[in-house]
């Protein structure tokens, strides 16, 4: 077989290639399994410390303590779990933490199923869930762009964050619905759901990679990828704009105060206020299926970033649940939206060698702005309320965003996602050739 095809054939569709869509299934999964899990033992937390004589402050405060022990093992292990997705096979690595991610829902279905579930046990979880996400995150994400020919990258990266961004924000939305039925039920339904993503990875086949250039000990290898991080700006902006802005304006770890609270619509409210941002930002992906993001994608990108700080803004306010879905719906919509871009600019960005490194980085960010921010939401509507906590997130979150405008110029100047030119070399197309039917 020819490696190199001509220049009349077109690059196949991601997904024509079996890898990659094995990969695209996977993620999908794993993801809403993921994210379904964290909102019902959110759920759960808090109404075990209001029916337990908390306030809301004090049961605010245990959300936030479920926020702080997801996101200790990924500030320890991310540097680590970086590195073993460049140097350990990806495929193995990722299907390790699937595995451990099925254990937990195991247990959680159990203890709930046994009406025997309690704080302790939810917070072991949470550090375990910790751990898993550390290392399967950058694995991922740093061999979606190994599955597919250079000429199609740009479309298969953003497939993979609509993926990830679907299933981060529907996962919620399935698991209060599933909640309603049955309190077991989202733990059953997560289970299956990463069983899935378990088999999808066992079907990817040998993919290629390159080999880590640079420093070869293990530290020297880590200070690589944190180097190139902070020597690319573009990279570098796109990663703290969103490390900051969610970390101050996350609003979805107060979801159970609002629901039960402030809103007072209960278990089915909370399920609608998951799914709100859900419908935004599926739609949101939608758009980006048919019609490509492909010029002004730095502007863009803190427009969305803006908007979702806005949105979240209006969210706090709200009084009434038709306001507040409607403000979660831009919600949803503006994150799915920078999300696309971000994720686009980082990996065409960042050498292949280093995508694991880097995607490390990126996670760690992630993960501040998510299991932090939620440490960092509870914590602020302990002390001055739940209201008063997101209103003051999303404000400073807007801050941010014209900050960030000047501080790094070449994200604002970033006119489409083409990498540097030293950036742009090819993978080896003879493998990718037998994935297309």
């Amino acid at each position: 077989m020819d490696a190199s095809p001509s220049a009349e054939s077109p690059a196949p569709h991601p997904f024509r290639i079996a890898n990659f869509r094995a990969y695209w299934l996977s993620r999908l999964t794993m993801t809403l399994g993921q994210y379904a899990m964290l909102l019902i033992i959110g759920w759960q937390t808090y109404n075990l410390a209001r029916d337990g004589g908390m306030d809301v402050g004090e049961a605010s405060g245990q959300l936030a303590l479920i926020g702080l022990l997801q996101f200790l093992p990924l500030f320890v292990l991310t540097p680590f779990s970086g590195l073993a997705a460049d140097r350990l096979n990806r495929k193995t690595v990722a299907r390790s933490m699937v595995a451990l991610q099925i254990l937990c829902a195991g247990i959680l279905a159990w203890f709930t199923w046994q009406d025997t579930i309690s704080l302790t046990v939810l917070f072991g979880i949470a550090v375990l869930l910790g751990i898993g996400r550390a290392f399967a995150g950058p694995a991922l994400s740093a061999l979606a762009p190994n599955l597919v020919p250079r000429a199609v990258l740009p479309n298969a990266i953003a497939l993979s964050s609509i993926a990830w961004q679907t299933g981060m924000i529907v996962g919620p939305a399935i698991g209060g619905y599933l909640y309603e039925a049955a309190p077991a039920l989202p733990y059953a339904a997560v289970a299956g759901l990463f069983c899935i993503s378990l088999v999808c990875l066992s079907l990817i086949g040998e993919v290629p990679r390159s080999p880590i250039t640079g420093a070869q000990r293990p530290i020297g290898q880590v200070i690589d990828g944190l180097r190139y991080v902070v020597h690319n700006k573009v990279v570098l902006g796109s990663i703290t704009l969103d490390l900051f802005a969610v970390f101050l304006a996350g609003a979805t770890a107060l979801f159970p105060v609002y629901a039960r609270d402030i809103l007072e619509v209960g278990a089915p409210g909370l399920s609608q206020l998951a799914a709100a941002p859900a419908v935004g930002a599926a739609l949101t992906a939608l758009f980006f299926s048919f019609r490509p993001l492909k010029t002004n994608v730095g502007p863009k990108m803190l427009g969305a970033v803006a908007l979702f700080a806005v949105a979240t803004i209006v969210f706090g306010m709200s009084k009434t649940m038709p306001l507040s879905l409607a403000a979660l719906f831009f919600v949803g919509a503006a994150d799915m939206f920078s999300v696309y871009i971000r994720q686009s600019l980082i990996q065409l960005h960042t050498p292949d060698e280093k995508r694991g490194r880097v995607s490390s980085v990126s996670l760690l960010t992630i993960s501040a702005s998510n299991e932090f921010g939620d440490f960092f939401s509870g914590s602020l509507a302990f002390l001055i309320g739940p209201v008063a906590a997101v209103v003051a997130g999303g404000a400073g979150a807007l801050a941010i965003t014209g900050l960030w405008t000047i501080l790094f110029p070449d994200l604002r100047r970033a006119r489409t996602f083409d990498p540097p030119r030293e950036l742009d070399r090819e993978l080896p197309e003879e493998t990718l050739e037998e994935n297309i039917p």
